[in-house]
């Protein structure tokens, strides 16, 4: 492996092989989504605890300290919004010079499976690869499933897209978590990133699936709505990066993120 993308990696992945994403990217399809509205504030209380943020150009260079030490995941796929008639209308719409202007980590963007768009948005992919490569710079592809999530997100269906988006040479997959899901991970031969996915009222459900995922393989999360949309956003992120990096279990888990929302009341 070149050093450049050693270099990267060893940012975003950890000596202990996993890692902790928080996703800013809601703005691009959604606009100024609940808790995100300031992205700047939404980081200022976990940026100790996360090792990335997964955000676009506009959010990094609007919002985002350049002297930060959170590692930087730009989100490069665009072009389709939730006032449309579809989300899977996407493409590549940041260059290779813009990506090497904001000195990022990684780079991530969509592919839609089995969509009326699977063809644009894989040969998408397939060019951002092979671009980055060229430069060091790792690609993570996200397993999108725009409005049809309930429909999508069985083990049959993100098995056959995670395996694919690995075939088209990402570095890394990101992915819904869902029963069966050490087939997703036993059948896709890049590390597998866990999608959170809509809010949740019941934060120990996010820690108990995030738990189970990395028992059964995932190397991490790239978590947003169930972070910056809780009432305690630190508390959360310090739960999970105790799952995550310190082997803690959803109770241990659940204490930590009790005892810091405690302190905030």
């Amino acid at each position: 492996m070149d050093w450049g993308m050693a270099n990267r990696l060893s940012k975003l992945i950890k000596p202990d092989g996993h890692c902790f994403y928080m996703a800013m990217d809601h703005g691009y399809i959604m606009g100024p989504t609940h808790g995100l509205e300031k992205p700047s504030k939404a980081l200022v209380p976990v940026a100790k605890y996360v090792d990335a943020i997964f955000a676009t150009r506009g959010v990094l260079r609007a919002a985002i300290d350049p002297t930060t030490e959170v590692g930087k995941i730009l989100r490069v796929s665009g072009g389709a919004t939730m006032a449309g008639a579809t989300l899977s209308n996407e493409d590549w719409v940041i260059s290779i010079d813009d990506i090497i202007r904001m000195n990022v980590e990684s780079v991530g963007l969509s592919v839609f499976i089995g969509t009326e768009h699977e063809h644009q948005t894989l040969l998408a992919l397939t060019r951002l690869v092979n671009e980055c490569e060229a430069y060091g710079i790792p690609v993570m592809a996200v397993t999108a499933v725009g409005r049809e999530m309930d429909q999508k997100k069985e083990v049959r269906y993100l098995s056959l897209a995670c395996r694919i988006c690995a075939e088209m040479g990402v570095r890394v997959v990101k992915t819904y978590y869902c029963d069966g899901f050490e087939k997703i991970v036993n059948g896709c031969p890049v590390p597998v990133v866990i999608a959170g996915g809509p809010k949740t009222d019941n934060i120990v459900e996010v820690f108990q699936f995030v738990y189970d995922g990395l028992q059964k393989g995932a190397i991490g999360v790239n978590l947003g709505r169930n972070i910056w949309q809780d009432e305690c956003p630190a508390g959360v992120a310090r739960a999970l990066q105790a799952i995550i990096h310190e082997k803690a279990t959803p109770k241990q888990a659940n204490d930590l993120y009790l005892e810091l929302k405690d302190k905030k009341g």
